[in-house]
C-alpha cells in the first residue's frame, strides 16, 4: 500500500514514516512536473530504508 502511495503521492509517504520535513521538501519537488519522477524515486528509496530500520528494531540488532 505504501509503495503505491510512494509512486502516486510521494509526499504522503514521508508523513506516514515520521519524516515531516522531508515530506514538505518532497511536496515542493512533487509540485513541479519535472520533479515528480525524482520525488517518486526518493519516496520509494526512503520507504525501503524505513522498512530496513523497522526490521533491525524487531530483531534487536545493534550496530557497533
Amino acid at each position: 500500500m505504501r509503495l503505491l502511495m510512494a509512486l502516486l503521492l510521494p509526499p504522503l509517504v514521508f508523513f506516514t514514516i515520521n519524516r515531516p520535513f522531508q515530506g514538505i521538501f518532497c511536496a515542493l519537488l512533487w509540485l513541479t512536473i519535472i520533479g515528480w519522477p525524482v520525488a517518486a524515486i526518493w519516496a520509494v528509496y526512503a520507504l525501503g530504508q524505513y522498512r530496513n530500520e523497522e526490521m533491525r528494531r524487531s530483531m534487536n540488532y545493534r550496530h557497533f
